[in-house]
């Protein structure tokens, strides 16, 4: 897909968040809206996986750690072709599959049930490096939210994966700058993850993760260097002018006037909605 396309397909899965929170009557909307940018890249452009054979044993593995934006997560899956589109319509509803936080038991495709912040990094540190141990040549990308980055397991994950060189590894940070209790600046202490995720032995750098361009030539660096981890810090926003950078939207439920600002704004569809 050229970049204008990937454009204009992130506008699409985010109406289709909108949607899905509004019809879901679930908040953490700008969780979901704010990595959108960078799933697109990931899964339209970069990613080897295979939505007709979604336990591929050379697929790269995906993990969303921050499991509370997973409405971008099971956009992208089902305008991917991993579950069928209508299922969108049911999220966060009884006895759904697409629950508000990612369950693997009931969505066989994800890797991980996630959703307690911290563990994501970890567990796909594990699996690469069982990966390596067979022979395989499958990558691992873990996509953290700013504010996850505050639990020390997230560190002593990369701890592990630096001395073991594991270079087919990449961690990108969805740096939307606010957490659920305020803005990550404040908390976290005016401190730069770029270099924080350098001082524990990875290659880094920070871009601005709404950018489509930019995104994708960072993929196209990766590994940044030989025997080291790579970590993006992706300086993201909500891409809906009056979500950007508002700290209520981390939990709000958008209202029917919402819904509709934001998709004029948007001028997109809801994927499943369509019709």
């Amino acid at each position: 897909m050229t970049v204008p396309e990937l454009e204009q397909k992130a506008r699409q899965i985010r109406a289709t968040c909108l949607q899905m929170a509004f019809s879901g009557k679930e908040g953490h909307l700008s969780s979901a809206l704010s990595a959108v940018d960078v799933l697109v890249a990931l899964y339209y452009s970069w990613l080897r996986v295979y939505p007709d054979q979604p336990q591929h044993p050379e697929r790269d593995r995906f993990v969303l750690s921050k499991g509370h934006g997973c409405t971008s997560l099971y956009a992208v899956l089902a305008d991917r072709g991993f579950f069928p589109k209508a299922l969108l319509k049911t999220y966060n509803q009884e006895g759904s599959p697409l629950s508000s936080h990612p369950c693997r038991h009931a969505l066989s495709v994800l890797e991980i049930s996630s959703g307690s912040l911290g563990h994501g990094l970890g567990v796909a540190t594990g699996m690469l490096y069982g990966l390596r141990l067979r022979g395989s040549q499958a990558r691992a990308v873990v996509l953290l939210g700013d504010g996850e980055c505050n639990e020390g397991s997230v560190w002593e994950a990369v701890m592990f994966a630096a001395a073991r060189k594991l270079d087919h590894l990449l961690i990108v940070v969805d740096y939307n700058g606010i957490q659920a209790v305020g803005r990550s600046d404040e908390i976290m202490g005016q401190s730069s993850l770029e270099e924080k995720f350098r001082s524990f032995g990875c290659s880094a750098r920070t871009i601005d993760g709404s950018d489509m361009t930019g995104i994708l030539a960072a993929l196209d660096r990766f590994p940044f260097e030989t025997g080291k981890p790579s970590a993006i810090v992706a300086k993201t926003r909500a891409g809906v002018s009056f979500m950007d950078h508002e700290i209520l939207w981390h939990y709000r439920k958008p209202s029917e006037e919402d819904l509709r600002r934001a998709l004029a704004e948007l001028r997109a569809r809801p994927i499943g909605w369509e019709d």
